[in-house]
């Protein structure tokens, strides 16, 4: 189903842009070099491609079927994949469990029932499957990654896995599979999880739930996943008014939000609770070693930006250590003069140190026994004021980000201690749009090079401290 040869998309219309129509151009768009059956009983041409009357009259191999017809069909729809030999279907159809009507109920039913005949499904009400490797996309995404990576994602929402597909794109997050499986009537999040614990290209998996099929089974799965890949868990439904919402999103009954934080603590998950801990933790899971970090050392910004990241590390039981005297002696002649400090945090006093500067600063820090990994604060909007000094000049052109990149990934690669990047946007004013396009290509160049980047101090202090308690229970509970 994650990597079909051949797809079959019941429900696309010659004209208009209905879903079924949707994703078929979203799946031409993104590439996809198997071959494509649309099927409607009209027939016709769409995209270049001859719409079949039937899943049947199809002369080729389909693996899975992508269903996109009205709920009263799709039972039937279900049934002609079923008999050409389809392994699964994504069903994207809504109207079923989730309207809580008889007629509804009834359809899920059917849906189930056929499941267990020899076929999976994934849906209904769902957004599908992503696969980077292959371009099967979900809807209405034709402008996804087509570069794997390590992040699997489950999700029972199907708006949830296009937004992290399209922030992980930015920010250097790479998947591996995302399923966005909604009512689960066969496919559900235990099944997934657990074939995610032994699909070989997958290293961290993420998951969106709003309630459980069977708990007790879930819970056993995820302690043994958690004991070989880390798990991050957003939990959809922890308040009262969420809850209802739930039932009528994906027909899910949330369950006690303690109970959820409890069991998620003694399985080791991670618990996230929204799409940014989602995308932080994963870009951290998939970038940086799995190890107990407690030492950092925190480069650049200004003194108040110190402060507050020092009082930070040690609400997360971190420490920000003052550097041994000799190696503060090697820093400051590397530091402009006056008002800079190598004490750690290492005050660089203004944003233009020269990157050969920064990568011996870095190279120096992590000789220090209690430094485990190191933050860079970049405040590169101020390279704006040398351009305005520089006619002709633009702030691309003046800033040097591909040196920056080469230092960082230089002084981690030889040292052996990861580095980190903070890159804070504080100009977002129209005028400073050449800003935001050059901190974003600056982000590129950065996590390209294996060094991840956050916002500010403490999206960052966050990530590492999800990483280093993981490793910490990990080693306790083995």
């Amino acid at each position: 189903m994650f990597e079909p040869s051949g797809v079959a998309i019941v429900g696309v219309s010659a004209e208009g842009m209905g879903f079924g129509r949707g994703i078929l151009l979203a799946i031409q768009q993104m590439g996809y070099a198997g071959g494509l059956y649309p099927v409607n009983p009209k027939g016709g041409t769409v995209a270049g491609l001859q719409i079949y009357e039937s899943v049947a009259s199809i002369p080729h191999t389909i693996d899975l079927g992508i269903i996109a017809v009205p709920a009263p069909h799709v039972p039937a729809a279900i049934e002609q994949c079923l008999y050409k030999g389809a392994a699964g279907v994504e069903i994207l159809s809504a109207g079923f469990r989730e309207t809580d009507t008889p007629a509804g109920i009834d359809l899920e039913k059917k849906v189930r029932g056929l499941a267990q005949g020899g076929i999976r499904v994934v849906g209904p009400n769902c957004f599908g499957i992503y696969n980077p490797r292959t371009g099967l996309t979900l809807l209405p995404g034709p402008d996804l990654s087509r570069e794997p990576g390590p992040v699997a994602f489950i999700s029972q929402s199907g708006g949830m896995p296009v937004d992290f597909a399209h922030v992980g794109k930015w920010r250097g997050i790479r998947f591996s599979t995302m399923v966005s499986f909604g009512n689960g009537a066969d496919l559900r999040e235990t099944e997934l999880l657990d074939y995610f614990l032994h699909d070989a290209e997958t290293g961290v998996i993420a998951m969106y739930i709003e309630g459980l099929d069977d708990g007790r089974r879930f819970f056993s799965i995820l302690k043994q996943v958690t004991a070989r890949k880390p798990v991050i868990i957003c939990k959809g439904g922890m308040s009262e008014s969420g809850m209802r919402a739930a039932m009528s999103h994906t027909a899910s009954i949330a369950g006690a939000s303690e109970v959820w934080k409890a069991v998620i603590r003694q399985c080791n998950a991670v618990l996230a609770t929204d799409l940014n801990d989602i995308c932080n933790y994963s870009l951290a899971f998939s970038m940086l070693p799995r190890a107990r970090y407690r030492g950092i050392s925190l480069i650049g910004g200004g003194g108040a930006i110190g402060v507050a990241a020092a009082d930070m590390a040690a609400e997360y039981g971190m420490l920000i250590p003052e550097l041994d005297p000799e190696i503060q002696q090697e820093i400051n002649p590397l530091l402009p003069q006056p008002g800079s400090s190598a004490k750690n945090p290492v005050d660089v006093a203004n944003p233009f140190v020269p990157p050969a500067n920064l990568q011996k600063i870095l190279v120096a820090t992590a000789r220090s026994r209690d430094v485990d990994i190191q933050i860079v604060v970049q405040l590169l909007y101020h390279y704006k004021s040398l351009s305005i000094q520089m006619p002709g000049r633009t702030v691309m052109d003046i800033t040097p980000i591909h040196d920056f990149a080469e230092a960082f990934s230089s002084a981690a690669a030889s040292t052996g201690k990861p580095v980190i990047v903070v890159l804070p946007e504080y100009k977002q004013e129209i005028e400073a749009l050449d800003i935001a396009e050059m901190i974003r290509t600056a982000r590129k160049l950065y996590t390209e090079k294996g060094i991840p980047v956050y916002s500010d101090v403490k999206e960052a202090l966050r990530s590492i401290n999800v990483i280093s308690n993981y490793q910490s229970r990990l080693l306790t509970r083995d």
